[in-house]
Protein backbone atom coordinates (compact mmCIF):
# COMPACT_ATOMS: atom_id res chain seq x y z
CA UNK A 1 0.00 0.00 0.00
CA UNK A 2 1.31 3.48 -0.94
CA UNK A 3 2.28 5.53 2.08
CA UNK A 4 0.77 9.02 2.41
CA UNK A 5 1.73 12.24 4.11
CA UNK A 6 -0.82 11.42 6.84
CA UNK A 7 0.99 8.14 7.51
CA UNK A 8 4.31 9.97 7.86
CA UNK A 9 2.72 12.46 10.26
CA UNK A 10 1.24 9.68 12.37
CA UNK A 11 4.54 7.75 12.60
CA UNK A 12 6.36 10.93 13.66
CA UNK A 13 3.65 12.00 16.10
CA UNK A 14 3.22 15.38 14.41
CA UNK A 15 0.61 17.12 12.28
CA UNK A 16 0.41 17.01 8.48
CA UNK A 17 1.33 20.70 8.33
CA UNK A 18 4.58 19.96 10.20
CA UNK A 19 5.52 17.27 7.66
CA UNK A 20 4.73 19.75 4.87
CA UNK A 21 6.98 22.38 6.46
CA UNK A 22 9.82 19.85 6.69
CA UNK A 23 9.43 18.82 3.05
CA UNK A 24 9.35 22.44 1.87
CA UNK A 25 12.34 23.42 4.01
CA UNK A 26 10.26 25.95 5.95
CA UNK A 27 12.24 27.85 8.62
CA UNK A 28 9.38 27.63 11.13
CA UNK A 29 10.09 24.07 12.32
CA UNK A 30 12.23 22.59 15.09
CA UNK A 31 15.46 21.17 13.60
CA UNK A 32 15.09 17.90 15.54
CA UNK A 33 11.51 17.50 14.36
CA UNK A 34 12.58 18.19 10.79
CA UNK A 35 15.34 15.57 11.09
CA UNK A 36 12.84 13.01 12.41
CA UNK A 37 10.39 13.70 9.57
CA UNK A 38 13.05 13.51 6.85
CA UNK A 39 14.48 10.29 8.33
CA UNK A 40 11.02 8.72 8.38
CA UNK A 41 10.37 9.82 4.80
CA UNK A 42 13.61 8.12 3.73
CA UNK A 43 12.87 4.97 5.75
CA UNK A 44 9.47 4.43 4.16
CA UNK A 45 10.48 5.69 0.67
CA UNK A 46 7.74 8.29 0.76
CA UNK A 47 7.60 10.37 -2.44
CA UNK A 48 5.98 13.79 -1.85
CA UNK A 49 3.18 14.72 -4.19
CA UNK A 50 4.98 17.37 -6.24
CA UNK A 51 1.87 18.49 -8.05
CA UNK A 52 0.14 19.14 -4.73
CA UNK A 53 3.17 21.00 -3.40
CA UNK A 54 3.41 23.10 -6.53
CA UNK A 55 -0.31 23.82 -6.39
CA UNK A 56 0.04 25.07 -2.83
CA UNK A 57 2.87 27.36 -3.85
CA UNK A 58 0.94 28.54 -6.90
CA UNK A 59 -2.06 29.38 -4.78
CA UNK A 60 -0.05 31.48 -2.36
CA UNK A 61 2.72 33.22 -4.35
CA UNK A 62 2.03 33.38 -8.07
CA UNK A 63 2.66 36.23 -10.50
CA UNK A 64 0.98 35.99 -13.91
CA UNK A 65 2.25 37.59 -17.11
CA UNK A 66 -0.45 38.05 -19.74
CA UNK A 67 1.03 38.56 -23.21
CA UNK A 68 -1.01 39.88 -26.11
CA UNK A 69 1.07 39.60 -29.26
CA UNK A 70 3.12 36.62 -28.15
CA UNK A 71 4.89 36.36 -31.53
CA UNK A 72 6.67 39.67 -30.93
CA UNK A 73 10.30 38.97 -29.89
CA UNK A 74 10.23 42.25 -27.98
CA UNK A 75 7.91 40.66 -25.41
CA UNK A 76 10.04 37.56 -25.02
CA UNK A 77 13.04 39.68 -24.03
CA UNK A 78 10.85 41.34 -21.40
CA UNK A 79 9.39 38.05 -20.16
CA UNK A 80 12.88 36.71 -19.46
CA UNK A 81 13.79 39.76 -17.37
CA UNK A 82 10.51 39.64 -15.44
CA UNK A 83 10.70 35.88 -14.88
CA UNK A 84 14.23 36.14 -13.53
CA UNK A 85 13.14 38.66 -10.89
CA UNK A 86 10.06 36.61 -9.97
CA UNK A 87 12.24 33.56 -9.39
CA UNK A 88 14.73 35.63 -7.38
CA UNK A 89 11.89 36.72 -5.10
CA UNK A 90 10.88 33.06 -4.63
CA UNK A 91 7.51 33.55 -6.32
CA UNK A 92 5.92 31.24 -8.88
CA UNK A 93 5.65 32.35 -12.48
CA UNK A 94 2.67 31.82 -14.78
CA UNK A 95 2.69 32.87 -18.45
CA UNK A 96 -0.59 33.26 -20.31
CA UNK A 97 -0.98 34.00 -24.01
CA UNK A 98 -3.95 36.23 -24.83
CA UNK A 99 -5.33 35.97 -28.37
CA UNK A 100 -5.89 39.08 -30.47
CA UNK A 101 -9.67 38.95 -30.06
CA UNK A 102 -9.65 37.99 -26.38
CA UNK A 103 -10.43 40.47 -23.62
CA UNK A 104 -7.28 40.57 -21.47
CA UNK A 105 -9.23 41.77 -18.43
CA UNK A 106 -11.62 38.82 -18.71
CA UNK A 107 -8.65 36.46 -18.93
CA UNK A 108 -7.10 38.12 -15.86
CA UNK A 109 -10.28 37.80 -13.80
CA UNK A 110 -10.51 34.09 -14.58
CA UNK A 111 -6.88 33.52 -13.62
CA UNK A 112 -7.28 35.40 -10.35
CA UNK A 113 -10.04 32.97 -9.39
CA UNK A 114 -8.23 29.86 -10.62
CA UNK A 115 -4.71 30.63 -9.40
CA UNK A 116 -5.37 33.07 -6.55
CA UNK A 117 -2.76 35.38 -8.04
CA UNK A 118 -0.68 37.86 -6.06
CA UNK A 119 -0.18 40.16 -9.04
CA UNK A 120 -0.31 40.53 -12.82
CA UNK A 121 1.88 42.08 -15.51
CA UNK A 122 0.08 42.86 -18.77
CA UNK A 123 2.34 42.96 -21.85
CA UNK A 124 0.73 44.44 -24.93
CA UNK A 125 -3.03 44.62 -25.28
CA UNK A 126 -5.48 47.42 -25.92
CA UNK A 127 -6.47 48.90 -22.58
CA UNK A 128 -9.23 51.09 -23.82
CA UNK A 129 -11.03 49.60 -20.82
CA UNK A 130 -13.03 51.78 -18.45
CA UNK A 131 -11.96 52.53 -14.90
CA UNK A 132 -14.85 50.45 -13.60
CA UNK A 133 -13.71 47.50 -15.69
CA UNK A 134 -10.12 47.69 -14.46
CA UNK A 135 -11.32 48.07 -10.87
CA UNK A 136 -12.58 44.50 -11.07
CA UNK A 137 -8.95 43.34 -10.99
CA UNK A 138 -8.59 42.96 -7.22
CA UNK A 139 -4.84 42.26 -7.16
CA UNK A 140 -1.96 44.66 -7.91
CA UNK A 141 -1.23 44.88 -11.63
CA UNK A 142 1.12 46.61 -14.04
CA UNK A 143 0.28 47.62 -17.60
CA UNK A 144 3.56 47.37 -19.48
CA UNK A 145 4.34 48.72 -22.99
CA UNK A 146 0.89 50.36 -23.18
CA UNK A 147 0.35 53.94 -22.08
CA UNK A 148 -2.48 54.75 -19.65
CA UNK A 149 -3.38 57.70 -17.47
CA UNK A 150 -1.83 57.41 -14.00
CA UNK A 151 -4.68 59.52 -12.61
CA UNK A 152 -7.20 56.78 -13.39
CA UNK A 153 -8.79 55.14 -10.35
CA UNK A 154 -8.29 51.48 -11.27
CA UNK A 155 -7.27 49.92 -7.97
CA UNK A 156 -3.64 49.15 -7.13
CA UNK A 157 -1.82 49.50 -10.43
CA UNK A 158 0.98 51.15 -12.38
CA UNK A 159 2.12 51.45 -16.00
CA UNK A 160 5.39 51.67 -17.92
CA UNK A 161 5.77 52.35 -21.64
CA UNK A 162 7.07 54.70 -24.27
CA UNK A 163 4.81 57.39 -25.72
CA UNK A 164 3.91 55.51 -28.90
CA UNK A 165 2.48 58.56 -30.62
CA UNK A 166 5.52 60.72 -29.84
CA UNK A 167 8.03 58.05 -30.85
CA UNK A 168 6.17 57.25 -34.06
CA UNK A 169 6.17 60.96 -34.83
CA UNK A 170 9.94 60.90 -34.35
CA UNK A 171 10.44 58.17 -36.96
CA UNK A 172 8.17 59.81 -39.52
CA UNK A 173 9.63 63.27 -38.95
CA UNK A 174 13.11 61.81 -39.48
CA UNK A 175 12.06 60.48 -42.89
CA UNK A 176 10.46 63.82 -43.76
CA UNK A 177 13.66 65.66 -42.84
CA UNK A 178 15.56 63.33 -45.18
CA UNK A 179 13.48 64.77 -48.01
CA UNK A 180 10.81 62.10 -48.37
CA UNK A 181 7.40 63.44 -49.37
CA UNK A 182 5.66 60.15 -50.12
CA UNK A 183 5.92 57.90 -47.06
CA UNK A 184 3.91 54.70 -46.82
CA UNK A 185 3.07 53.18 -43.45
CA UNK A 186 2.52 49.53 -42.60
CA UNK A 187 0.00 50.03 -39.83
CA UNK A 188 -1.86 47.72 -37.41
CA UNK A 189 -5.22 46.11 -38.08
CA UNK A 190 -7.88 48.53 -39.27
CA UNK A 191 -9.82 49.70 -36.22
CA UNK A 192 -6.96 49.06 -33.78
CA UNK A 193 -7.68 51.10 -30.66
CA UNK A 194 -4.33 50.93 -28.91
CA UNK A 195 -0.64 50.99 -29.84
CA UNK A 196 -1.37 50.73 -33.56
CA UNK A 197 -3.71 53.71 -33.46
CA UNK A 198 -1.22 55.82 -31.50
CA UNK A 199 1.60 55.07 -33.94
CA UNK A 200 -0.64 55.89 -36.88
CA UNK A 201 -1.60 59.18 -35.24
CA UNK A 202 2.07 60.04 -34.74
CA UNK A 203 2.72 59.33 -38.42
CA UNK A 204 -0.12 61.59 -39.54
CA UNK A 205 0.85 64.40 -37.19
CA UNK A 206 4.45 64.38 -38.40
CA UNK A 207 3.31 64.59 -42.02
CA UNK A 208 1.02 67.51 -41.22
CA UNK A 209 3.77 69.35 -39.33
CA UNK A 210 6.03 68.94 -42.38
CA UNK A 211 3.27 70.27 -44.69
CA UNK A 212 2.85 66.89 -46.37
CA UNK A 213 -0.73 65.81 -47.08
CA UNK A 214 -1.78 62.42 -45.74
CA UNK A 215 -2.38 60.00 -48.62
CA UNK A 216 -4.84 57.32 -47.51
CA UNK A 217 -3.59 55.07 -50.30
CA UNK A 218 -0.23 54.88 -48.53
CA UNK A 219 -1.76 53.76 -45.22
CA UNK A 220 -1.66 49.98 -45.40
CA UNK A 221 -3.31 48.00 -42.63
CA UNK A 222 -2.31 44.52 -41.53
CA UNK A 223 -4.19 41.62 -43.02
CA UNK A 224 -6.52 40.01 -40.52
CA UNK A 225 -6.09 36.52 -42.04
CA UNK A 226 -2.36 36.45 -41.20
CA UNK A 227 -0.78 36.54 -37.73
CA UNK A 228 -0.53 40.15 -36.58
CA UNK A 229 2.87 41.85 -36.33
CA UNK A 230 4.55 39.04 -38.29
CA UNK A 231 7.11 39.00 -41.09
CA UNK A 232 4.54 37.35 -43.34
CA UNK A 233 2.04 40.13 -42.70
CA UNK A 234 4.62 42.79 -43.50
CA UNK A 235 5.70 40.88 -46.59
CA UNK A 236 2.20 40.36 -47.98
CA UNK A 237 1.01 43.92 -47.31
CA UNK A 238 4.17 45.38 -48.87
CA UNK A 239 3.89 43.03 -51.83
CA UNK A 240 0.36 44.29 -52.49
CA UNK A 241 1.45 47.93 -52.22
CA UNK A 242 4.26 47.37 -54.71
CA UNK A 243 1.89 45.61 -57.13
CA UNK A 244 -0.27 48.74 -57.24
CA UNK A 245 2.64 50.89 -58.47
CA UNK A 246 1.89 53.69 -56.01
CA UNK A 247 4.38 56.53 -55.87
CA UNK A 248 6.39 56.55 -52.63
CA UNK A 249 10.05 56.72 -51.63
CA UNK A 250 9.95 55.47 -48.04
CA UNK A 251 8.03 52.97 -45.95
CA UNK A 252 7.64 53.04 -42.19
CA UNK A 253 6.56 49.80 -40.54
CA UNK A 254 5.16 50.16 -37.01
CA UNK A 255 7.08 47.05 -35.92
CA UNK A 256 10.53 45.76 -36.87
CA UNK A 257 9.14 42.33 -37.71
CA UNK A 258 6.85 43.89 -40.32
CA UNK A 259 9.78 45.92 -41.64
CA UNK A 260 11.87 42.80 -42.24
CA UNK A 261 8.99 41.21 -44.14
CA UNK A 262 8.58 44.39 -46.20
CA UNK A 263 12.27 44.33 -47.15
CA UNK A 264 11.84 40.82 -48.56
CA UNK A 265 8.97 42.01 -50.78
CA UNK A 266 11.01 44.98 -52.01
CA UNK A 267 13.97 42.81 -52.95
CA UNK A 268 11.72 40.28 -54.70
CA UNK A 269 10.36 43.13 -56.79
CA UNK A 270 13.92 43.83 -57.96
CA UNK A 271 14.18 47.12 -56.07
CA UNK A 272 16.96 48.37 -53.80
CA UNK A 273 17.06 49.61 -50.22
CA UNK A 274 17.58 52.52 -49.62
CA UNK A 275 18.21 53.65 -53.23
CA UNK A 276 14.66 52.94 -54.40
CA UNK A 277 12.84 52.78 -51.07
CA UNK A 278 13.95 53.78 -47.60
CA UNK A 279 12.70 51.49 -44.83
CA UNK A 280 12.28 52.25 -41.13
CA UNK A 281 10.88 50.15 -38.29
CA UNK A 282 9.89 50.43 -34.65
CA UNK A 283 11.02 48.48 -31.55
CA UNK A 284 14.82 48.19 -31.84
CA UNK A 285 15.06 44.40 -32.19
CA UNK A 286 18.57 42.97 -32.57
CA UNK A 287 17.49 41.41 -35.88
CA UNK A 288 17.37 44.85 -37.50
CA UNK A 289 21.08 45.39 -36.89
CA UNK A 290 22.12 42.07 -38.41
CA UNK A 291 19.77 42.37 -41.39
CA UNK A 292 21.35 43.50 -44.67
CA UNK A 293 21.07 46.42 -45.01
CA UNK A 294 20.74 47.18 -41.31
CA UNK A 295 17.36 48.75 -40.64
CA UNK A 296 16.74 52.18 -39.17
CA UNK A 297 14.46 51.76 -36.16
CA UNK A 298 13.09 53.34 -32.99
CA UNK A 299 14.53 51.40 -30.06
CA UNK A 300 12.32 50.90 -27.05
CA UNK A 301 14.17 50.59 -23.71
CA UNK A 302 12.66 47.17 -23.07
CA UNK A 303 15.11 46.23 -20.32
CA UNK A 304 14.27 49.37 -18.36
CA UNK A 305 10.53 48.95 -18.91
CA UNK A 306 10.58 45.30 -17.84
CA UNK A 307 12.71 45.98 -14.76
CA UNK A 308 10.57 48.94 -13.69
CA UNK A 309 7.38 46.91 -14.23
CA UNK A 310 8.29 43.97 -12.01
CA UNK A 311 9.88 46.12 -9.29
CA UNK A 312 6.74 48.25 -9.15
CA UNK A 313 4.55 45.15 -8.91
CA UNK A 314 6.47 43.74 -5.95
CA UNK A 315 6.35 47.14 -4.26
CA UNK A 316 2.57 47.26 -4.68
CA UNK A 317 2.17 43.70 -3.39
CA UNK A 318 4.13 44.65 -0.28
CA UNK A 319 2.72 48.12 0.40
CA UNK A 320 -0.82 47.66 -0.97
CA UNK A 321 -0.74 50.98 -2.78
CA UNK A 322 -0.25 52.15 -6.36
CA UNK A 323 3.14 53.17 -7.74
CA UNK A 324 3.44 56.17 -10.12
CA UNK A 325 3.83 55.08 -13.73
CA UNK A 326 6.53 56.27 -16.11
CA UNK A 327 6.78 57.04 -19.81
CA UNK A 328 10.22 56.24 -21.20
CA UNK A 329 11.94 57.83 -24.18
CA UNK A 330 12.89 55.73 -27.19
CA UNK A 331 16.03 56.22 -29.27
CA UNK A 332 16.15 56.55 -33.05
CA UNK A 333 18.86 54.30 -34.49
CA UNK A 334 19.90 55.62 -37.90
CA UNK A 335 21.19 52.82 -40.12
CA UNK A 336 21.76 51.79 -43.73
CA UNK A 337 18.13 51.29 -44.79
CA UNK A 338 17.39 55.03 -44.98
CA UNK A 339 19.02 57.93 -46.82
CA UNK A 340 18.50 61.55 -47.78
CA UNK A 341 17.00 62.25 -51.20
Amino acid sequence: MEITIKDIAKKCGVGVSTVSRAINNHPDINPRTKELVMRTIAEYNYVPNNSARNLKRTVSKTIAILVKGISNPLFWDMVQIIEKEINRKKYSFFLQHVDELQDEVEVALELIKEKRLKGIVFLGGYFSHSEERLKQINVPFVISTVGIMNSMDCGIFSYFSVDDKRESYKVTDYLCKQGHKKIAILAALAGDASIGQLRLEGYKEALNDNNIPVDDNLIRYMRDDIRSYSMQNGYEVMKQLLAEDREFTAVYAISDIQAIGACKAIFQKGRRIPEDYAVAGFDGLDDTYYYEPSITTLKQPVEDIAEASIQALFSMIKKKESVPGKVFHGKLLERESTRCI
